[in-house]
């Protein structure tokens, strides 16, 4: 019975094996997927006749595997295990009594042998010991050391910010990520205890849209945190305690056709001309999803009234087009010089007849508009004059600014625009500004100087986060004022911020053509001398936990048109590697300005996109809710985009671990010193597997003088700590939901250091959701 049961088994292996094997050859894949169906059908006829030969002629395929799989990927196990790991167990199978009894022979004694074993149990256990050699090994791991000297002995911060403080999203208007406490350090953070736990209320609701997020990085100022909520909650907590004093519900609604539901931070100011203790002189400023920005006492949350409509601006003044939850804001703008200067994301791929995406800047105190600049348009920085419009779908920028202050500039990571993947009729402009950083003056708007990361984009490639302003000393002891810049295609723009010329090196490099009729391709694009871009993928780079998933994945990669970085869309389907996630998205970079080094989370996750034509776009149905995957709409364009990550039959990456790491540079070399994988499949399969394979992650890290590296953002529900100076994990905390928001840290007035990490999962990577803000602390 054994032996029948398992022929059939082989047949059907072999059958499934054989039948795509082929198909993978017609397309120009690998042959083996081919040879091994017929080894397995083979086998089962033999098994079938019992003829012995069937333990010589499986043999062949162990060792075939085993060879073929070293050539194609070297000792590397998670990509080893799913080549071989099915065909050594049916060969173990193969070897117990039950198959070899039926197989062997009686003797003229009348005394029964089984078939001999060893010609596949040597194959067998040589695969065996190749395997747990390769788990021994790791491939993918840079060692390395970033240096520990200070450089800078007065490292300029970017504000006034006391050190036990956290004022801006990153910390100060440098946007650095960078905290100079150093109570908690490498030698005692392992022992950090949680110290309170505060649940804001603010839950993901049945009726949200998939991209309902918590983001946030709370404010430290005095003794208050300030925060936001998805919904649009402002709250106050004290900081050593988390208890709450008070809270705000902007009321924002729902509307399915937001793309995003979420909040990463509000703006904190002081009015140097109120007195203390009087209403507003303290103000906070919450960003909501229904495009308004409202003015809060930061005392105790009550409205500003004198500031702009008794206290609300309503940010979708002078656009042409306002289609309700097309446009809002889901970062906190930055107040300087007496103006707090406002972006806006806009709906990507749902319309060509959207908001503007203008940058303004209003008086912090009353609303009134200062200047707009219009990157449709981007002369023309003094106030819209009433009944003129802004330039319809120009490119915007929904990230975090940074700003310098001494310099007169603030920093503006742009985007594209929609539809992101198409450039049939843009403007000059357009072509000029889209997914670049800007620097505009911030007295009038104009523009100081711009930097474009891609050309002619058509692959979503804006840039996501806000650049970090940080002060380089030169091997001549010269110091730069410099701006280090991340982009999803995982090249790092480090500039001088005065003038935006690299200070790494940028250089052209040859782009793939053929873009649909009616469009181009620009035939170079930049590429910074430090970059964390990957190499191209290829066939044997498809992955999958058995050899059929793995299988259907290299049939896709060949189906797919795909010819490495910026293969532009396409009718049949295109990869996009490094994908639309980014290999850095807002969650940005965390520099160090006295040791003048960084570190990042760079991930690596292909995705997919395939143009549809307009005419066979089915009608809006009455539940659709807002996402940027699945299909795109781009209505009044000739194609909307069908496009979502490059995943296989299980819903797991089609391309192989790792998909993420954290990564350490010197900025004064421009050298990458390590780079380790980072986080476990702990929360991507139904078991609670602690296998560290290097998962996609979305949050940023944050830095402290105490030589500490910060970081959630990974799939895996943890907040974990890190040597800076060598990427190595120091302690992780189970958390309740998932970090995707940038943790930050603090003193209290009981002079301990805290560090918080808001745990609320993110929609689009489908980690737990959540409403927690939890702090840490030594014990």
């Amino acid at each position: 019975m054994a032996i029948v049961v398992t022929s059939i088994l082989f047949i059907i292996i072999g059958l499934t094996l054989g039948g795509g094997g082929l198909y993978l050859v017609t397309l120009g894949g690998s042959v083996f997927y081919l040879f091994a169906g017929l080894i397995f059908l083979i086998t089962a006829g033999l098994l079938l006749m019992r003829k012995a030969v069937a333990l010589w002629v499986y043999p062949v395929l162990v060792v075939a595997a085993l060879a073929w799989a070293i050539w194609e990927v070297g000792f590397d196990w998670w990509q080893l295990g799913p080549r071989g790991g099915m065909i050594i167990l049916l060969g173990l199978w193969l070897l117990t009594p039950w198959i070899r009894r039926p197989l062997g022979f009686r003797s003229p004694t009348g005394i029964t042998y089984g078939a001999n074993p060893w010609p596949l149990a040597v194959p067998v256990i040589l695969a065996i010991l190749v395997a747990f050699y390769s788990m021994t090994t790791d491939p993918h791991d840079l060692a390395g050391k970033l240096p520990a000297d200070k450089v800078a002995a007065n490292p300029a911060f970017g504000g006034s910010v006391p050190d036990g403080e956290w004022h801006q999203y990153g910390r100060t208007p440098f946007g650095q990520r960078y905290s100079p406490l150093d109570q908690i350090n490498a030698e005692n953070v392992s022992t950090l205890k949680e110290a309170w736990r505060y649940q804001t209320g603010d839950v993901k609701r049945p009726d949200d849209v998939g991209e309902t997020t918590y983001q946030v990085t709370p404010l430290k100022v005095k003794d208050t945190l300030y925060l936001c909520t998805p919904h649009n909650w402002a709250i106050a907590l004290d900081a050593k305690t988390g208890k709450e004093k008070w809270k705000y519900d902007a009321n924002s609604g729902m509307n399915p056709n937001r793309q995003h539901q979420t909040c990463r931070g509000v703006t904190y100011y002081a009015d140097p001309d109120v007195a203390a203790g009087q209403p507003c002189a303290e103000r906070v400023y919450l960003p909501t999803s229904d495009a308004r920005l409202i003015a809060l006492d930061a005392a105790d949350g009550k409205i500003c009234t004198n500031f702009a409509d008794k206290g609300v601006l309503h940010l979708e003044t002078g656009m042409r087009f306002n289609p309700a939850g097309y446009y809002y804001s889901t970062s906190p703008p930055v107040a300087v010089a007496g103006k707090i200067i406002v972006g806006g994301a806009v709906n990507d791929n749902y319309s060509t007849e959207e908001q503007s995406g203008v940058i303004r800047a209003f008086d912090i105190k009353t609303g009134a508009l200062i200047w707009n600049w219009d990157s449709g348009n981007p002369e023309v920085t003094t106030p819209l004059a009433a009944g003129q419009t802004y330039t319809t779908n120009s490119p915007n920028s929904w990230s975090v600014f940074s700003v310098d202050e001494a310099l007169g500039m603030v920093y503006i990571p742009l985007g594209n625009q929609v539809p992101d993947q198409l450039g049939i009729g843009r403007s000059d402009n357009v072509e000029k500004f889209s997914s670049s950083i800007v620097a505009l003056d911030i007295a009038t708007g104009q523009l100081r100087w711009v930097r474009q990361t891609v050309h002619h984009d058509l692959w979503d490639m804006d840039v996501p986060a806000q650049p970090a302003l940080i002060d380089l000393t030169k091997q001549d002891g010269s110091v730069v004022p410099a701006l280090v810049g991340p982009t999803k295609q995982g090249d790092l723009y480090v500039l001088d911020r005065r003038s935006g010329e690299p200070i790494i090196p940028v250089k052209e490099i040859a782009a793939p053509g053929g873009a649909v009729s009616g469009d181009h391709t620009s035939p170079t694009q930049p590429i910074s001398d430090l970059t964390f871009s990957p190499e191209p993928l290829k066939e044997k780079d498809m992955w999958g936990v058995s050899l059929f998933d793995q299988l259907a994945c290299r049939i896709d990669f060949h189906r797919y048109h795909y010819e490495g970085r910026y293969t532009p869309p396409s009718l049949k389907g295109t990869i996009v590697y490094p994908g639309n996630f980014g290999t850095f998205n807002w969650g940005s970079v965390a520099v160090d300005p006295e040791r003048q080094i960084m570190f990042g989370m760079p991930t690596y996750l292909a995705f997919t996109s395939r143009l549809v034509p307009a005419a066979d776009i089915p009608p809006r149905g009455q539940d659709e809710k807002g996402s940027e995957q699945g299909l795109n709409r781009n209505d009044g364009a000739p194609y909307g985009v069908f496009m979502g990550p490059f995943l296989g039959l299980l819903k797991i990456p089609c391309q192989a671990p790792p998909w993420g790491y954290v990564a350490g540079v010197d900025l004064r070399t421009g050298k990458i010193a390590y780079m380790h994988k980072n986080g476990t499949v702990h929360d991507m399969t139904p078991l609670p597997l602690p296998f560290k394979v290097g998962v996609p992650g979305i949050g940023g890290p944050m830095l402290t003088k105490g030589g500490v590296a910060f970081l959630g953002a990974a799939v895996d529900n943890y907040l974990r700590a890190y040597d800076v100076t060598n990427g190595r994990e120091l302690w992780q905390a189970r958390l309740p939901a998932g970090g995707q928001a940038t943790p930050m840290t603090y003193t209290a007035d009981d002079n301990k250091q805290y560090v918080v990490m808001v745990a609320g999962g993110h929609g689009s990577v489908g980690t737990t959701p959540g409403d927690y803000v939890i702090a840490y602390t030594l014990p």
